[in-house]
């Protein structure tokens, strides 16, 4: 397929700049793959579409605080550094974005905080943004991380056009968030509430979690029309053995098993076994999934309304079917639904 498939016009105003009040009261469109049926419903109800022992799939990765500003050393321009992932926790070596990059070199100082207390010095270039920072701080790792984190803010997508504000430290978190590590929220996740997640276990519905730590690579803009060069970056992730345990046992059973986000079915695709069963991973994966694709695991999932020329955009048509996503995503522009980060659901399902 080509890039140019995935356009269409996204008005500014149907892009999510808040969540909804309430968790599971964003709305939900369910789209059923055999008929092409589509029903408008509140997210809560999506119990109804689930019995006993069917399975939730859940990336249960953190977001840390990645956003902070710094001053340059003696010009005292102001500085945005997107944290990316740690290298060397003896000497605080991160690999971190810069913006403006032009203004950034090896060897320069910046400066953190009100009374800049956190320092860190530029040791290397690694691309035309990106360099690598050594943040120079007395104390125990621990002490470092809560000092750095306390600098920063929650790192909300370019496309949410507004200050970040108070509520974002909560509400870019899924609930059962656990291991951190992500630059960016595993949207989908962001919908269930304690409530909606205590009903579904009274239901019977079991959950699995995996980790998936969500990179800044899906908003990175795709620049070749032919997909099949495009090239994806790189993501860490794990599933361990009590996740395969509940989602091959619910597969063995013929019970449905529910992706919930574009994080998730990724990498349950990369962890699948050639006999369609989940395997133990530690690793990464780049894996860009775009139609057509044969999906292995998952016969339902869960994801939001996503920006037009988006990877994860296309992963849902490959999970979906092309035309019958991007006739939902018509009705959804018809229907007033929200896009984005902080939008609402989707849910398809195979039968």
């Amino acid at each position: 397929m080509k890039l140019s498939q995935f356009k269409f016009k996204l008005p500014e105003d149907k892009i999510a700049l808040h969540p909804a009040k309430y968790r599971d009261e964003s709305r939900l469109m369910v789209v059923h793959k055999s008929t092409g049926k589509i029903e408008h419903k509140v997210f809560k109800d999506i119990l109804d579409y689930f019995d006993d022992k069917d399975v939730f799939i859940f990336n249960d990765t953190k977001v840390f605080p990645a956003r902070l500003y710094g001053n340059k050393e003696k010009t005292g321009a102001r500085i945005e550094v997107f944290l990316l992932r740690e290298l060397n926790e003896e000497f605080h070596l991160w690999d971190v974005l810069v913006d403006p990059a032009r203004k950034i070199r090896i060897g320069n100082k910046l400066y953190f905080g009100e009374d800049d207390s956190m320092v860190a010095e530029v040791i290397d270039n690694t691309t035309s943004r990106g360099r690598t920072l050594r943040f120079l701080y007395e104390g125990s790792h621990d002490e470092f991380k809560k000092a750095l984190y306390a600098l920063g803010e929650a790192p909300l997508p370019g496309f949410i056009r507004r200050p970040v504000e108070e509520e974002d430290a909560e509400r870019f978190q899924t609930i059962f968030a656990k291991n951190e590590g992500a630059v960016t929220a595993p949207t989908a996740g962001l919908h269930f509430s304690r409530e909606l997640m205590k009903r579904m276990e009274i239901k019977g519905i079991d959950f699995a979690f995996v980790t998936m730590h969500a990179g800044l690579g899906n908003f990175r803009e795709i620049d070749v029309e032919d997909l099949t060069k495009h090239k994806m970056d790189s993501e860490q992730m794990y599933v361990n053995a009590d996740a395969c345990r509940i989602v091959n046992s619910a597969k063995d059973e013929g019970k449905n098993i529910c992706a919930v986000g574009t994080t998730v079915m990724r990498t349950i695709e990369t962890a699948v076994g050639t006999d369609g069963h989940l395997k133990e991973f530690d690793g990464w994966t780049n894996k860009f999934i775009f139609p057509p694709y044969d999906f292995s695991v998952a016969n339902s999932m869960v994801t939001n309304f996503h920006l037009p020329l988006s990877t994860l955009l296309m992963l849902v048509a490959a999970y979906g079917g092309y035309d019958l996503v991007m006739e939902a995503y018509h009705t959804a522009l018809k229907e007033d639904y929200r896009f984005g980060t902080y939008g609402d659901a989707m849910l398809i399902l195979d039968k």
